[in-house]
């Protein structure tokens, strides 16, 4: 909040009144305003700033408006916002820059209520706004999405003569595009008879940030000189949306013409490989860093560290950050949860260990990481200790996540009572994610009584999704009660929610083949299936039983044991076995919990072929080789 005048009263260094006459002649001659000025230019130090005042006044400088400009100029630039405030208030006739220099403080510094009120206080006294002074203000409008005060300043704008200018033009663009007024920011972007790169790019990414892809894209297409964050603004927006396909043609588009990537650019395609399990173009990402000098800061470090993580070659990952000479809390935190992702929980608490002792100071996603690990290999006493640190050690507030880890690391123990009223004593209200964690556990452990009560829970929240719902029904037909089952089936229907249906996918030559429950789409289904018949014998052979208890229909024991041959993975799997050479690590995207039959058989076929298989599902990667699995049984 601004002091008014009145209330100004501040202790300032003092101007000696017992100093000569002649003293303060010879100060103002050894210190005038042209000698003081470079001082207050070079000053790098907040202390050393009532020390520069102390001979401002001194010097009898006080009320030279210049002097006066370069110190509160100084003060901004070292976010001495009081002191500067103090200054401010002294000075009795203020103009444009004395004014400019305060509201710059306050919108680096992100206090932008301020520098709107300041900016205002300005225009009260009659001072005229020049287009340095509305081009901050305007950015201070954008950043809190305060429309009605920036239409204010754009009709002084047009009052004042002063639409033309080029920083105002990009700064209205910026607030009526973060304010979701597209048509107000296509006017002035129409406006810019140039239609520069930096113009599209503000509009690109605001559009790209409320989802509007094709109308960024018409924005960006009509662009002809685009620079290189023009065309990163526009891949950065089809990666947040989701369509990272979309941003890998668009990409291989800025290559043909020539555009060089920046370290922005690279992470951007680094996050769309994360996204499509593409760790061959990953790889040829990372080559290409490597290549044409993009520096291994932490920022692209961590980027490679999250992709290989993701695209299932955590040994990549663990090289690169080995490699790396400059580590963040962002690159340890990616190298964390790709650890834990990949079962190997141990590892994922001692990089954590290791962090903390290079002074580095977690974050809440940090927690999130190593609470998954602990929560994913049974780690409980662990898990409790880092938990309890979060407040104890770095006052840090759990979050509704972290809660979720806890309930989940007792539930997965077989600890469901105490998970239970974990979840009763939450700080923050339980959401259907933790209720439904709570349940499937039940689920697996056999609890009916409580799994029954927080059934009840999860059928009076607004909040449950299609998940929630087939989790309800499948607990219910684990423990065989088929009408309870159908009445939340039904409840579902009823609705209007659709399942989510399972889905595996396996890319061979740069293409991904997708496959659903007993999928009979693929140009090559009749090998799929013979290969698919040829395993199930090598599979009684090997004294395979399925595990016909987790198909929770009420069929026939036949039909239940090839409702589970057919699923989604089994079959992405005969595919890669048979279009892919002897040897090949198989790696398969399942957007669903891999279910316990699946697991065992897959165990067996990484055995009998001598085949690597990785599979990625909703929860983590599991690791098939020899027989055995990374995450030792426990998902």
């Amino acid at each position: 909040m601004l002091l008014s005048r009145r209330q100004f009263a501040v202790p300032f260094p003092p101007n000696s009144s017992s100093r000569s006459h002649a003293s303060k002649k010879k100060s103002r001659r050894f210190h005038g305003g042209n000698q003081l000025i470079p001082l207050l230019e070079s000053c790098k130090s907040i202390g050393q700033i009532p020390q520069l005042h102390a001979l401002v006044i001194k010097a009898g400088q006080d009320r030279n408006p210049l002097v006066l400009f370069k110190m509160l100029r100084l003060c901004s630039k070292l976010s001495s916002m009081d002191y500067a405030l103090r200054v401010f208030e002294t000075i009795l006739v203020p103009d444009v820059y004395h004014y400019t220099a305060l509201l710059e403080g306050h919108v680096a510094l992100a206090s932008p209520r301020s520098a709107i009120e300041l900016y205002f206080r300005m225009v009260g006294e009659q001072i005229r706004p020049d287009a340095i002074v509305i081009a901050y203000v305007l950015k201070a409008c954008a950043s809190v999405l305060a429309l009605p005060d920036g239409r204010q300043v754009h009709c002084q704008v047009l009052k004042l003569d002063l639409g033309r200018e080029r920083p105002i033009k990009m700064r209205l663009m910026e607030l009526y595009a973060r304010c979701a007024q597209f048509e107000d920011a296509k006017l002035v972007f129409g406006e810019t008879p140039e239609r520069d790169a930096v113009a599209a790019t503000i509009l690109v990414s605001s559009l790209s940030d409320h989802g509007l892809l094709e109308e960024a894209r018409a924005v960006f297409d009509s662009v002809l000189d685009k620079d290189t964050v023009c065309w990163t603004a526009m891949i950065d927006g089809y990666v947040r949306n989701g369509l990272a396909n979309a941003a890998l043609d668009l990409f291989r588009e800025m290559q043909r013409e020539c555009v060089r990537p920046n370290e922005f650019t690279v992470v951007c395609i680094l996050s769309a490989c994360s996204q499509l399990g593409a760790l061959e173009l990953g790889r040829w990402v990372h080559s290409y860093v490597g290549k044409n000098n993009v520096r291994l800061n932490a920022f692209v470090g961590s980027a490679l560290v999250d992709m290989y993580a993701k695209c299932g070659s955590l040994e990549e990952a663990l090289v690169v950050f080995d490699e790396m000479e400059e580590k963040d809390v962002v690159t340890y935190n990616s190298m964390i949860a790709g650890l834990a992702m990949h079962g190997r929980s141990n590892e994922a608490v001692k990089v954590y260990e290791q962090m903390v002792r290079d002074g580095l100071r977690p974050t809440q996603l940090t927690f999130v990481g190593v609470l998954n690990a602990c929560s994913h290999s049974g780690l409980v006493d662990v898990g409790f200790e880092v938990f309890e640190s979060m407040a104890k050690d770095y006052e840090l507030e759990p979050r509704i996540e972290h809660y979720g880890c806890m309930v989940d690391l007792l539930a997965r123990v077989g600890r469901l009572e105490e998970a239970y009223e974990f979840a009763k004593g939450m700080r923050v209200e339980p959401d259907h994610v933790i209720w439904s964690a709570l349940l499937s556990a039940c689920k697996i452990h056999g609890h009916l009584s409580l799994g029954e009560k927080v059934a009840e829970i999860l059928i009076d929240s607004e909040a449950a999704d299609s998940g929630t719902f087939v989790l309800l029904s499948n607990v219910y037909s684990s423990f065989g009660k088929w009408k309870e089952a159908a009445r939340i089936r039904a409840n579902m229907r009823g609705k209007g929610i659709l399942k989510e249906p399972g889905c595996s996918s396996i890319r061979v030559d740069n293409e991904i083949h997708e496959f659903l429950l007993g999928d009979i789409r693929h140009p090559r289904r009749k090998e799929i299936y013979m290969k698919l018949e040829d395993l199930n014998g090598v599979l009684r052979q090997e004294g395979f039983v399925p595990a016909k208890d987790v198909v929770l229909q009420d069929i026939e024991e036949e039909e239940k044991e090839w409702a589970l041959a057919i699923h989604s993975e089994r079959l992405a799997i005969c595919f890669g076995l048979i279009a892919t050479e002897p040897g090949t690590t198989l790696r398969i995207v399942k957007n669903l919990r891999v279910c316990s039959d699946c697991h065992s058989m897959i165990k067996i076929i990484a055995k009998v072929t001598g085949r690597r298989i990785v599979v990625r599902d909703r929860n983590r990667f599991h690791h098939f080789e020899d027989g055995s699995c990374s995450c030792g049984d426990y998902w």
